[in-house]
């Protein structure tokens, strides 16, 4: 089964990945030298509770995320890959507002660099080493998008979409088992999304230190070899995978009154196993924020948890791929998030063309709760 998307497939070495996409449009003008182009959209139908004007159900269609995906390869050791995104005008947030804009924004432009088999260098901006459910995006996690925008914040909060300037090692052991990435980047978008703070925040104390990621996984089933991963293998592989990730800035937290350093680490678990009707899948991950008690909304614990089956017989088009998800957020001002997700995935191509259907319920301390309805349309060339 095929399951890579552009952004893995077009950047070539930068995933090492036997899972290449079959949708990608390449041009070859020399031995080791190409240039590749591709594209992908989330569009989705949404029905929210109590979030109309008039206090009823809000009924919305939006384009979530559109992509343009590039990628070029020089020689057999240098390649890179450039892609942008029109974010659906959630690419801004100045003092706690979220811009209406609609532009593109650049999210990958890097050079990779293939020191040997098993060892790359990636320098410019591109996914700093972290959590699984970062490094697999909103093309692909389990369904839906990147259904974990509460559990792992800095995914969906931090940076230019989880992005940063920078410089990292990306490599594998023992017989790609090991896999392991460490850089240095600018991280100065760590709370890009929450309005808490920015590029521009401006305080006397503050220092200019670098931003520090890594994360370290060992698969004990089938490998995954590969820096930008993926969520769920549909069924194509046997998994059990156990990683971890850290990332710490001094003086990353900074408020025009108050300056503390920046922590954050994670570890999360992925199995899948095939069986006779198909393949069952679990996830699971925690998260630990510390923003030195300048920012306690975004100082505290986050879990989550996943479970799927897709079913191995088509109907159709497709196969079938029920869920159920839960995610929590426990900040330091006492308030905790929950989300629990009930849906199915009709999965017509791997990661390139798919259809979800899920139910959303969403409880927060001091709020009313709150329900959502979607499908969810994925497509990638």
């Amino acid at each position: 089964m095929n399951i890579k998307n552009k952004s893995l497939a077009i950047a070539m070495t930068l995933a090492m990945s036997p899972l290449a996409s079959q949708a990608m449009g390449t041009i070859s003008f020399g031995e080791n030298q190409s240039v590749s182009v591709g594209f992908g959209a989330i569009s989705s139908f949404s029905s929210t509770e109590d979030a109309a004007n008039d206090g009823g159900r809000s009924n919305d269609f939006a384009l979530n995320i559109a992509r343009i995906y590039f990628a070029g390869q020089l020689n057999e050791h240098i390649s890179g890959m450039f892609n942008v995104e029109n974010s659906g005008g959630i690419d801004e947030a100045v003092a706690g507002e979220v811009s209406s804009s609609r532009t593109f924004e650049v999210l990958d432009a890097v050079g990779i660099f293939k020191v040997s088999d098993n060892v790359d260098i990636y320098a410019g901006r591109f996914l700093s080493p972290s959590s699984r459910a970062n490094m697999a995006g909103p093309f692909f996690a389990s369904g839906g998008g990147y259904w974990q925008n509460l559990a792992s914040r800095y995914g969906f909060n931090g940076g230019i979409i989880g992005r940063d300037e920078g410089i990292a090692v990306v490599a594998t052991t023992a017989d790609e088992r090991l896999a392991y990435s460490f850089g240095a980047f600018e991280g100065g978008n760590i709370f890009r999304l929450t309005g808490l703070a920015n590029e521009s925040t401006t305080n006397s104390m503050q220092d200019d230190d670098l931003m520090y990621a890594g994360r370290l996984q060992y698969s004990f089933w089938d490998t995954e070899p590969g820096y930008y991963g993926t969520g769920n293998y549909l069924g194509a592989k046997d998994i059990f995978t156990i990683g971890v990730a850290a990332r710490t800035k001094g003086d990353g937290a900074a408020s025009t009154t108050a300056v503390g350093d920046y922590n954050q680490w994670s570890a999360d678990l992925l199995i899948e196993k095939k069986l006779a009707a198909g393949a069952v899948s679990v996830e699971a991950a925690y998260y630990d924020y510390d923003t030195d008690d300048v920012f306690l909304s975004e100082q505290g614990d986050a879990y989550s948890a996943g479970l799927g089956f897709i079913f191995s017989e088509k109907v159709g088009w497709g196969q079938f791929m029920p869920f159920v998800r839960y995610q929590s957020f426990d900040n330091d001002l006492d308030i905790e998030t929950e989300r629990t997700d009930l849906g199915v995935n009709y999965i017509i191509d791997g990661y390139n063309a798919q259809i979800t259907t899920e139910y959303r319920m969403s409880e927060t301390d001091g709020a009313e709760d709150q329900d959502q309805f979607l499908v969810t349309m994925q497509l990638q060339f």
